[in-house]
């Protein structure tokens, strides 16, 4: 093999090897940065991550709101119909959030207790984000199969 035919071979290697160096840097950085949508019930099941971010989407159950006197901070149950799970957040709540009404919170538990970085709230009494209800769906599919074999999971209780 001739010099310079050895040089581009080489040249292509390193550009190759670069090109997928730089492609798996890339992929685990996104990796690191998913938050993936849970429900109460997967929540309670421990499937969801137990030290990172995730979001729990579900209704804002009716009747669990509770401000603190004072400050920002609201402790609230995110039911999907079939488990409720306790949510913590400081901070100012969207205009649309209120009881009976979809949201989905972003943030990571904490002590059986998920505290919410952010929450969003759906815009109508309709609409239902098609992966809240996607969830909901799953969940309630789950919770027949655990009733028809007498094993229901527990619900937390809230702080």
């Amino acid at each position: 093999m001739n010099p310079v035919r050895k040089r581009r071979l080489w040249t292509a290697v390193l550009l190759l090897a670069a090109a997928g160096l730089a492609g798996a840097m890339v992929t685990m950085a996104l990796q690191e940065n998913l938050t993936y949508l849970h429900t109460p019930t997967e929540t309670l099941e421990g499937t969801v991550p137990q030290r990172g971010a995730f979001r729990l989407g579900g209704v804002v159950k009716e009747g669990s709101v509770r401000r603190g006197d004072g400050t920002l901070r609201v402790d609230f149950l995110v039911t999907d119909r079939l488990n409720d799970y306790p949510v913590r957040y400081e901070g100012i709540l969207p205009d649309l959030f209120r009881e009976g009404q979809s949201v989905i919170a972003r943030g990571q538990l904490a002590g059986g207790v998920f505290v919410a970085e952010e929450v969003l709230a759906k815009h109508d009494e309709t609409y239902m984000p098609k992966e809240v209800a996607e969830k909901i769906a799953e969940a309630h599919a789950r919770g027949a199969e655990q009733r028809a074999q007498g094993a229901v999971p527990a619900t937390p209780a809230a702080d």
